[in-house]
């Protein structure tokens, strides 16, 4: 993976467990157009983590993106930061 990508790929945090990838996109697709958007769910329950990520075409409006940190959607005020590469296991 690229720099560019990493810089465009943002972590979401404290979602409520209800919220669907549908509605995580409308939130951040009035910053830019997304390449991609997702919330992680246990592999067992198929239940919501409560965190996600999205991704943009642009550096740019993922930067402008991150001004979302502490905004609430759905009653939880959203943690938005930089995600970082996945560790090696």
């Amino acid at each position: 993976m690229g720099q560019g990508s990493i810089v465009s790929r943002l972590y979401i945090g404290n979602l409520n467990y209800k919220l669907t990838t549908d509605e995580l996109r409308d939130e951040f697709e009035t910053v830019g157009k997304l390449k991609d958007a997702s919330i992680v769910c246990d592999k067992l329950s198929g239940e919501s983590k409560g965190f996600g990520f999205v991704e943009y075409y642009e550096e740019g409006d993922a930067k402008q993106a991150l001004q979302k940190d502490g905004q609430e959607l759905k009653g939880r005020p959203m943690r938005v930061n930089a995600a970082r590469e996945r560790s090696k296991r």
